[in-house]
């Protein structure tokens, strides 16, 4: 699989993966069930609700990107309305941005817990608890964020979860546990997707020399 450099770059990847493949990758899923329910049947409605549930997404984020009336609302309700989704959890990363956006970190703290539940694959919950790591250190929850980065994720979001760390770690006043963790995020690449992750290693190394 292709590595991503960004948190952005890894949901689109997926989003396209989804509305490419979706359907047949159910259709897939289905057939192993063919033979103890009716197969045309599952296979028909199955496929069905997973495109309409993908024509709905659409609408809704349209809506949501052109704040229509009611657009917090109507994104909720198909939050609600679809969670056996994979959609259900890119509509929930909408409220949280749409929150931190208006500073209600709790609200976006609400939403993307609701993201990691929803969450389709590791990746896209990965990228949920990373944002919502984010979140808490903005709500100096210091400890709920330590323990939402030591969740299991896979390796390759290894260096934002090492940054994250730093920041928390500076929030909290301890520099040499923050630039441990800068450094570890560097060694596992992030400089390439990130390059202020090396300004905070030089602040920090000129505040040590200090």
């Amino acid at each position: 699989m292709e590595t991503y450099q960004t948190e952005e770059q890894q949901v689109e990847a997926i989003k396209g993966y989804w509305k490419e493949n979706g359907n047949s990758l159910i259709a897939g899923l289905v057939i192993g069930l063919g033979g103890f329910i009716g197969w045309n049947y599952y296979q028909d409605s199955v496929v069905e609700a997973q495109q309409v549930a993908s024509y709905q997404f659409q609408q809704t984020m349209e809506a949501f990107e052109s704040k229509e009336t009611d657009f917090r609302a109507n994104t909720q309700a198909f939050i609600d309305a679809n969670s056996s989704t994979a959609y259900s959890a890119f509509a929930a990363f909408a409220l949280a941005k749409d929150a931190v956006e208006h500073k209600d970190f709790t609200g976006a703290e609400a939403q993307l817990n609701k993201a990691v539940e929803l969450a389709a694959s590791e990746n896209i919950k990965a990228i949920a608890y990373l944002r919502l790591a984010r979140v808490q250190v903005q709500l100096e929850a210091f400890d709920n964020a330590l323990a939402t980065l030591a969740q299991t994720m896979p390796t390759t979001f290894k260096a934002s979860i090492e940054e994250i760390k730093g920041d928390t770690y500076l929030k909290q006043g301890n520099t040499e546990l923050a630039r441990a963790a800068y450094q570890a995020a560097a060694d596992a690449g992030g400089l390439q997707a990130n390059p202020t992750l090396q300004i905070k290693l030089d602040d920090l190394a000129v505040n040590v020399a200090g």
